[in-house]
């Protein structure tokens, strides 16, 4: 009975309130040329603890999205930090469903879904991140191809998120906009230095992986010697 209340709390702790039921498609004939471009965050709601402790002190952050000929994008986000500005860029690749996308989140250690759930390319869009709607890793992010967003389209993007399951206290709409510059997405450094630093990133995480894999054969091995160790004294 202990085991299964505790498997009962760790569901209902994961999953929080969430409409698991709803299926979430992505946006018709997506087209990731058409979204490709300079995108701001202007809305964020997440319902994890560790989003809740830094939410106040969000900002409207701009970024730029870069596709490649297979399809996969690169997504090159600017934020403000205490020793200036800093680049992240995050890397996606695209699944046989087109507007659904996966990346490895070297946060919590596992592969995690993209959904372009609606867009009209020129103006707004709502994008879904881990469907199967968990408290630590799910979110969903309001971006607009300006920082200053209509009305409706703000109450469009609450209307969805709360549909799914979140909490108001969860849903942050900034007032300001983060100071760091972007340059122009015409200038073809700034791809090629996104492209660079995304393949760097995917180098780290194979060599990590790796690592991981040789110390832990390692250890397997000198726990086999000294077993066979004590068995012969």
């Amino acid at each position: 009975m202990t085991l299964a209340l505790a498997l009962l709390l760790c569901m209902f702790l994961g999953t929080h309130g969430f409409n698991t039921h709803l299926v979430i498609e992505p946006q018709p004939n997506f087209d990731v040329e058409k979204f490709t471009g300079e995108w701001y965050r202007i809305g964020l709601a997440d319902e994890s603890p560790f989003f809740a402790m830094f939410k106040n002190h969000l900002k409207i952050s701009k970024g730029l999205l870069v596709s490649d000929a297979n399809g996969n994008v690169n997504l090159t986000m600017w934020s403000m930090r205490p020793y200036g500005c800093s680049i992240n860029v995050y890397s996606y690749e695209k699944t046989d469903v087109p507007g659904e996308f996966t990346y490895f989140s070297k946060r919590h250690k596992i592969t995690k879904d993209i959904t372009i759930v609606e867009t009209n390319y020129t103006d707004y869009s709502l994008v879904l991140k881990y469907k199967s709607m968990h408290k630590e890793y799910t979110q969903v992010a309001l971006y607009g191809r300006s920082s200053i967003q209509r009305p409706e389209i703000i109450e469009k993007f609450r209307s969805f998120v709360l549909s799914l399951g979140f909490s108001d206290e969860a849903i942050v709409i900034p007032a300001d906009a983060d100071p760091c510059p972007i340059p122009e997405p015409s200038q073809p450094w700034i791809q090629t230095l996104g492209y660079i630093y995304s393949v760097l990133l995917h180098i780290w995480g194979t060599v990590s992986v790796l690592t991981q894999t040789i110390i832990g054969e390692i250890q397997h091995y000198n726990t086999i010697n000294v077993t066979q160790f004590v068995q012969r004294s």
